[in-house]
């Protein structure tokens, strides 16, 4: 059997038919723009990351200075470690220089400070010092004082100084430093050296010169300097080879001269860094003048093992001298303290002693440049894999606190130096760049987008848009200002927007054609469609609900329709504004209502719900928020038939092709029937019965618990409950709806037959709780298109099924749920 040919296949091809055939260039056109819309922001890192990379590669100073100063934090952050023993400093401190007063005052009784009378001090005083910690057991005495000229005080006291280092020969180290001298080539930096005589007896010479790199802080040992000078150097040494007095061989840094005067073996491999033990006083500090005075030396310091097999450093810790230098753990935010310079050298011959030097792992700048540009792309890319921005914000964070983990353990625990200040600058800026770039971005765009919709804020499609973002929300408040005393149908004019949301509005109004313009309550539907149909049904409902609702406030518990009109596309009903107090504002966990108010309540509010009945309606969205006690009468008003919400839902499913059911109420309220979309009356009493329990119990449905076959377990949670009401309320929220009541007129029969004397006593009734709550006074039905989200109390939801309602209604007492009664 021959197929059917397919419908239209024989009609030619027009020309609005026919797709367009995208050439080369189009195509690389739109990929450039995909390119350009989704991986901006990586190209943007990108950018950031070579911008490191190329600062890296080309070691400029900034590179040094963050990495520097990277250093020293790492440093502070681990903190002070204990210093070696061995290495003692001699402190000429403010204590010390203060000395020579004692001395002027009464030279008899202190003639030994005679020698420290007055800065310089004389040389002598370093010869008695030296001897004394020499027979003390040390094993090398290092001065941090240079020499470079002849005493002050004559020819004497520089035998003196030199007899004592003729005795102990090289077991004694003096400091030299470079000073510049200008020749024709150039400057040319020459070392500072101590007296001949000096030198010719025995000592060794250190020189205490350092590099101070581009943070200003001294970091490298001083044999760094001295290769670094040697080389600068090369190329003037013709030239200065007129020059006397050049060293040769080259002059040892201070630490080395130091060791070696202890006879201590050090790795003499090259070594750049120091490694800093901590601040100001880490090494074990004595004053110089301790060692001059006969009565501490004899007391204190003679007979002690403070100085056995100790290499002492001597030198100036004195606040007047200004011998203080920037490094880690000096004049910092943590350590304010600064460190003076024989603390740095005595910083220096630890780090030789122990061979502590950190070593710098990748010392190639092109090779760290190329680790930064694959970790900043790896970065980038691994952001790029999501448009969340508190996703890129933590992958970026990551990186940096990962980064800077393995750089500071790397550190601290192996003293080696990895590039980190750069790369963690670079990872930052680039989290704030993408950060920044997408806020500003996103600004950009809400802004437009609040500009075109301020422009339509009219519109009922872009008020449903404004009522689902907060931050747009002023813009409905604008629109309402707007809309105070509006005057509808050349009737109502508005006091008040009491409520609004994408599908509607509801007013606070006076009546201006009726005596004394008394309050009334404005519903507005808006229809959110442009289709003429959608407009035609909407009418037609519209008025066969009006008709329904104009039925209803015949009941004099139910708030009367006054009118309703159309204008301008928009659908009003207009209802009698009820005074009260709504039930959900009367309901406390702390003081629920007592058992015979709630009997009253049930009384009160079920002929009300049979009259809704009979006249084939079915509320479906009973609650504690839709019943309102009456001021004036103490009466419960039953309130909101889901007037506006039946239309909106008929006309959200106008353009479906499968017929359907739409299930409206509240969450915990809502039978399982009816949020399947086949509520019955006896839906109703289940509303009302779970309300009852609220009030009994203060707690709202999502509180309470259910046994295995659905059935709600309450009544044990309120003590001394009736049998016979708690019998009625369960039987009222049964599961299987063929279990409850099967009207509410049958739910009256049994309420009739308790003994109301019985039960607690209404003790609520007289409480100011029951007086009308402003906040609740006009609070006559959910606001249109707007969900509450308080937990405790669900809002009124939609909930569409497939499952056709096909099923027979019972008869008078279960009317079918046609379109009016929903």
């Amino acid at each position: 059997m021959s197929k059917p040919s397919a419908v239209g296949s024989s009609r030619p091809k027009s020309t609005s038919d026919v797709t367009a055939v995208l050439t080369t260039k189009d195509r690389l056109a739109t990929w450039q723009h995909s390119v350009a819309v989704k991986h901006w922001r990586f190209a943007l890192s990108g950018l950031v990351t070579a911008i490191a990379a190329g600062a890296v590669g080309l070691n400029i100073g900034l590179v040094s200075l963050w990495e520097r100063q990277t250093q020293s934090l790492y440093f502070e952050l681990r903190g002070p470690v204990t210093a070696p023993e061995n290495v003692v400093i001699l402190a000429i401190d403010e204590d010390s220089l203060s000395q020579g007063q004692y001395y002027s005052e009464d030279p008899e009784r202190y003639e030994s400070l005679q020698l420290i009378e007055s800065w310089p001090w004389q040389r002598q005083a370093y010869a008695k010092a030296i001897t004394r910690l020499m027979e003390s057991g040390a094993r090398a005495v290092a001065i941090d004082v240079t020499f470079p000229s002849p005493s002050y005080y004559g020819d004497e006291d520089d035998d003196a100084l030199a007899e004592v280092i003729e005795k102990y020969g090289d077991r004694i180290v003096l400091a030299a430093d470079y000073s510049s001298q200008e020749i024709a080539q150039g400057s040319l930096s020459r070392p500072s050296l101590p007296l001949a005589k000096f030198r010719d007896a025995g000592a060794q010479v250190g020189l205490i010169n350092f590099h101070k790199e581009h943070n200003q802080q001294i970091h490298r040992l001083g044999q760094a300097y001295i290769r670094d000078q040697i080389e600068n150097e090369a190329h003037l040494w013709d030239a200065a080879a007129t020059v006397k007095d050049v060293p040769e061989p080259p002059l040892l840094s201070f630490a080395q001269a130091t060791l070696n005067a202890a006879d201590t073996t050090y790795n003499t491999s090259p070594k750049e860094n120091i490694f800093f033990y901590g601040p100001h006083k880490t090494f074990k500090h004595i004053p110089f003048w301790h060692v001059l005075d006969d009565d501490p030396w004899k007391n204190k310091l003679e007979g002690s093992d403070l100085f056995q097999d100790k290499m002492v450093l001597i030198g100036t810790t004195a606040a007047v001298h200004r011998d203080f230098h920037a490094s880690p753990f000096s004049d910092s935010r943590l350590y304010p303290t600064p460190m003076s310079g024989v603390e740095i050298l005595a910083n220096t011959v630890a780090t030789l002693e122990n061979d502590l030097s950190p070593q710098q792992l990748v010392k190639s700048p092109l090779l760290n440049a190329l680790i930064i540009l694959a970790m900043g792309l790896t970065v980038a890319g691994l952001m790029n894999r999501t448009q969340k921005p508190l996703i890129r914000a933590l992958v970026a964070c990551g990186s940096v606190g990962l980064w800077a983990v393995v750089s500071y353990a790397a550190f601290v625990g192996g003293q080696i130096v990895l590039i980190s200040g750069t790369p963690i600058l670079a990872l930052l800026s680039i989290g704030f760049l993408d950060f920044g770039a997408g806020f500003t971005v996103d600004r950009f765009k809400r802004k437009r987008l609040r500009t075109t919709l301020a422009r339509y804020a009219t519109s009922p499609l872009v008020q449903e848009i404004i009522s689902q973002q907060d931050d747009f929300q002023d813009l409905l408040d604008i629109n309402r200002a707007d809309l105070i005393g509006t005057l509808l149908c050349d009737r109502y004019r508005i006091t008040k927007v009491l409520g609004a949301g994408g599908f509607g509005e509801t007013y606070l109004a006076q009546d201006t054609l009726r005596p004394g313009n008394p309050v009334c309550v404005v519903k507005q539907l808006k229809i959110v469609s442009d289709n003429p149909k959608a407009h035609r049904l909407a009418r037609r409902l519209f008025e066969a609900e009006a008709v329904v609702l104009g039925q209803l406030g015949e009941h004099y518990q139910i708030p009367r329709l006054l009118a309703y009109f159309e204008v301008r596309e928009s659908f009003y009903l207009v209802q009698e504004m009820i005074e009260g107090s709504l039930l959900r504002n009367l309901i406390s966990r702390g003081r629920p209502l007592s058992q015979r108010a709630v009997v009253r309540l049930l009384k009160d509010l079920l002929p009300v719900i049979s009259f809704v009945h009979s006249h084939g309606v079915i509320h479906r969205d009973i609650k504690p928020s839709n019943i309102i006690l009456r001021s004036v009468d103490s009466r419960y008003v039953l309130i909101d038939f889901g007037a506006v919400k039946t239309i909106t839902n008929k006309l959200a499913d106008s353009n479906t092709q499968v017929t359907a059911t739409v299930g409206i109420g509240t969450q915990g309220y809502m039978p399982s029937e009816q949020s399947a979309g086949m509520p019955t009356v006896r839906s109703d009493i289940y509303a009302l019965g779970i309300t009852a329990i609220e009030a009994l119990t203060g707690r709202p449905p999502h509180a309470l618990k259910r046994s295995d076959n659905g059935e709600i377990i309450w009544s044990h949670t309120i003590a001394d409950i009736s049998p016979a009401l708690s019998g009625i309320i369960n039987k009222m929220v049964r599961y299987d709806f063929n279990n409850r009541y099967h009207s509410a007129q049958s739910v009256m029969e049994d309420l009739a037959q308790l003994d109301e004397t019985q039960l607690a006593d209404d003790s609520l009734a007289n409480s100011s709780r029951f007086s009308p709550a402003s906040d609740a006074t006009f609070n006559q039905g959910s606001r249109p298109g707007v969900i509450d989200t308080d937990e405790a109390l669900e809002a009124t939801k939609i909930w569409p099924t497939d499952w056709p309602n096909e099923s027979q209604t019972e008869s008078e007492a279960e009317p079918e749920d046609t379109d009016s009664s929903k």
